[in-house]
């Protein structure tokens, strides 16, 4: 049993829209399903991003779909150089996006972008190296997708994934720590929320529903129901229990300690 996050689902307003931007600011074509009311795209073989209707995903979710200010996440592209963090900001505004940081070197060294997408969600773009070093591919293409949550405590937050399997990557106690990942996926970060938001530049205050779903891939139905029932003694909630769904899998659903809507899900 290893927690993984296979797939980043937000929920937004329109999913033609959505699916017309990122496609864009990623340059990866996204595929609709035949009821128009999903679509997801490779983040070229860092990961998928689901979009779904925002009321649908939250009634999958057993949620209020209801939202305000700040959602409590960051999602993070990092590419290699400074110069491809400015081409794909510039992509991002060019298509309707709130350029909310402008790209520049940071306090410590990072060069790094922020923007709201058209559908809310925030995201922050982040180079590797601090000096281009090369010509800047057409397009640029990320070499990591994380997601980070604002948490309470983060060192808290810790102990209950590593208890689903996730391994600590960097851990610099109530301050940051994430983990860590294997090709194809996104990784998870944890950072107090006022620092996340500070850090993306953006109000702290917000409420509601997060318009966020990770998804965690197992290989077999037995793994969806050991990685459930670790989940309440660890302290979380099952807000779902594990079913067939009609469409192929078989899913359940759970909650984290500060309330970040989880879905594991295995053919069925």
């Amino acid at each position: 049993m290893a927690l993984s996050v296979d797939l980043i689902t937000i929920g937004v307003p329109q999913v033609e829209g959505a699916s017309a931007f990122y496609s864009s600011a990623f340059s990866s074509t996204a595929t609709a399903a035949d009821d128009g009311r999903t679509a997801g795209l490779d983040l070229n073989g860092t990961g998928r991003l689901g979009l779904q209707q925002i009321e649908a995903l939250a009634a999958e979710s057993g949620a209020n779909p209801a939202t305000s200010g700040f959602r409590g996440y960051v999602l993070s592209s990092i590419v290699s150089q400074p110069a491809e963090v400015r081409a794909l900001l510039d992509t991002a505004a060019a298509q309707g996006a709130t350029v909310v940081k402008p790209a520049k070197k940071e306090m410590f060294g990072e060069f790094a972008a922020v923007y709201r997408s058209p559908d809310g969600a925030v995201w922050k773009l982040a180079a590797a190296s601090k000096k281009d070093t090369d010509t800047v591919p057409d397009p640029p293409r990320p070499t990591e997708t994380a997601v980070y949550l604002g948490v309470a405590k983060p060192k808290t937050s810790k102990v209950f994934y590593e208890a689903l399997g996730m391994s600590v990557d960097r851990d610099y106690g109530d301050k940051f720590i994430d983990f860590t990942i294997a090709d194809g996926v996104c990784r998870l970060g944890l950072l107090p929320r006022k620092a996340l938001a500070k850090d993306a530049g953006v109000d702290e205050n917000g409420d509601g529903f997060s318009a966020l779903v990770l998804t965690h891939t197992a290989a077999s139905r037995d793994g969806v129901d050991t990685l459930l029932a670790a989940v309440g003694p660890a302290g979380g909630r099952v807000t779902g229990a594990a079913a067939e769904t009609g469409q192929g899998d078989y899913a359940g659903h759970f909650t984290d300690l500060d309330g970040y809507h989880w879905r594991v899900t295995a053919r069925a």
